[in-house]
């Protein structure tokens, strides 16, 4: 009863809501993957339907209703004028946009270059990997740690009161509010990643030199 439900509701609304969607949920877990939002367009019943079975009980019922009302609000806004949204409502979906990015791109950043830098001091002295090689793994502990954070950076931004901007349904497709969820999360992203590189002013370079040189007379003693 619950999917046939769910299948009525979705077929009309999905081309309308999912854009509002991925505008105001944070999308992703360390500001490049959302924790609940799919990785591709619902544009196909395969796509929603893998989205829907992704859902708790709780989380479908919820889903249904919003569908509903959004629906509803549409159809009886379709004879009035549409008006874009207001300078305040632009703002507000800017911020909204841009706090959990910055959440994202500091907790990537800051993680990459901290496990980085520890790989290639340690594994990366024994085994002899480059770099690049040091960054790309730490780059890789930071995308693990952020399946794990992502959820907290969203309660997080929650608990500050954020919640998705009351814009009708046509103000939401409309090119300013696009345009402007997009200009928040990539400015969130480059706050974010800016204030994560903190971990450099810790950084020794010579410190590090010295270290890589005293463990590779013992890497080569061994060898």
């Amino acid at each position: 009863m619950i999917k046939l439900c769910l299948q009525r509701a979705f077929r009309p609304a999905v081309q309308k809501l999912v854009p509002g969607v991925h505008r105001h949920a944070p999308s992703c877990r360390m500001g490049t993957h959302g924790r609940n939002e799919p990785r591709e367009p619902l544009n196909s019943p395969k796509r929603a339907k893998e989205f829907i079975y992704r859902l708790q009980q709780a989380e479908r019922t919820c889903l249904l209703k919003e569908l509903q009302s959004f629906e509803s609000m549409a159809i009886a806004q379709e004879t009035l004028e549409p008006s874009p949204p207001t300078a305040v409502q632009i703002r507000y979906v800017l911020l909204h946009n841009a706090l959990p990015f910055v959440g994202f791109g500091f907790l990537d950043n800051a993680i990459m270059i901290a496990a980085g830098t520890q790989i290639e001091l340690s594994i990366g002295v024994t085994l002899g990997i480059s770099t690049m090689a040091a960054a790309a793994l730490g780059n890789l502990v930071s995308d693990l740690a952020g399946l794990g954070l992502a959820g907290y950076v969203e309660a997080l931004v929650s608990r500050m009161g954020m919640q998705v901007q009351d814009l009708t349904a046509k103000q939401v497709d409309m090119w300013q509010t696009r345009l402007t969820s997009h200009m928040g999360k990539a400015i969130g992203v480059t706050i974010g990643c800016i204030l994560g590189m903190f971990p450099l002013l810790f950084l020794d370079d010579d410190k590090e030199k010295k270290k890589e040189k005293e463990a590779q007379p013992d890497v080569a003693s061994h060898s």
